[in-house]
């Protein structure tokens, strides 16, 4: 239950169903715990915080992928800061009306009407995109301020998990909403694969072959807002865009395709976030920015990776390398 609500309206299983997925998950890390002595196994909310993770990983390539070769890498930013409105606003509301509703379901509300406001200002005044999520991004962070600062300050304290993100604060509420999230859009990603696809590279032939553009460039907005939604958990507002481009930036120094792009990024997220995570627990740090130090190192690892195989001197000197080696055998 959230705020009253039952999660699995988005999910599609029942409530008792997920977590009993839940417990089984914790039980899986507790059965690794006792057979490695890995202390951070032990604890609950490090099995939530693995498994929104992991989760995270998965969908921010997913559709950061799209939104890199869109050249709307920032529009992740814009909904992060939009997103910390949301959240805003379900503390005010808790503050003064007592409702208990999460301020993670409101930030899922604000972040996807602002996903829209972004495409319909482009559409409505024929402004750039940047120009459309310059000022979403600052609406957004004026609302949250100033909701914040109606409570005489009082909001300020529970706000800062929210801004870095905190793994100790994975409630089991919070990862069902991220399940349901993650469900809805690797489920929406798989069914319109191919006119995302269509759109994201040559958006006059998709109006010709008779795709709603629009449509779909609305699919893809409100897909990103449930992708910052869901990883603020634990990247924080402040860093939750990168999650959407680093890892992206990353594959495609190395993929040569856009599925293989898609496919890299995937993993590369997935070891940043878990070797993000297990450094975060150790040494007490901000879990968002190890995670995505770790990320911005394996960038840098894959754009090394990428001049060497692209580097014809270098291919040659492997190539004499191996020559010699043969020779020598």
């Amino acid at each position: 239950m959230i705020g009253g609500r039952l999660v699995p309206a988005v999910v599609g299983l029942p409530d008792d169903a997920l977590m009993w997925l839940l417990d089984r998950w914790s039980d899986l890390l507790l059965a690794v715990a006792d057979g490695s002595g890995l202390v951070m196994l032990e604890y609950g909310f490090m099995h939530r915080a693995f498994l929104v993770g992991i989760l995270i990983a998965v969908m921010a390539p997913l559709i950061g992928t799209f939104l890199v070769h869109r050249q709307l890498a920032l529009i992740g930013d814009a909904l992060a800061h939009t997103a910390f409105a949301g959240v805003a606003v379900g503390l005010f509301v808790n503050a003064t009306l007592g409702t208990g509703i999460s301020p993670y379901l409101t930030a899922v509300v604000v972040a996807m009407i602002a996903a829209l406001a972004i495409e319909l200002i482009s559409e409505v005044t024929d402004a750039y995109n940047d120009v459309s999520m310059a000022i979403v991004l600052s609406t957004g962070f004026a609302l949250g301020a100033v909701l914040i600062s109606l409570d005489s300050g009082g909001l300020a304290v529970g706000v800062n998990q929210y801004l870095f993100g905190n793994l100790s604060t994975v409630t089991n509420e919070n990862t069902v909403l991220l399940v349901g999230l993650f469900s809805v859009i690797t489920l929406v990603v798989g069914a319109t694969y191919k006119q995302l696809l269509y759109v994201t590279f040559d958006e006059t032939a998709a109006r010709v072959a008779g795709i709603d553009v629009r449509w779909y460039n609305r699919i893809v907005a409100m897909l990103t807002a449930m992708v910052v939604v869901g990883a603020m958990q634990i990247m924080g507002v402040i860093l939750v865009a990168a999650m959407l481009v680093v890892p992206v930036a990353g594959a495609a120094q190395v993929a040569r395709s856009f599925r293989e792009a898609l496919l890299a990024s995937v993993v590369l997220a997935e070891l940043a976030v878990l070797v993000g995570i297990t450094l975060s627990f150790y040494y007490e740090t901000t879990a968002g920015g190890t995670i995505v130090l770790v990320a911005v190192g394996i960038y840098v690892g894959a754009v090394l990776l990428g001049k060497l195989g692209s580097d014809p001197d270098a291919v040659a000197g492997a190539g004499s390398t191996s020559e010699g080696r043969s020779a020598d055998r």
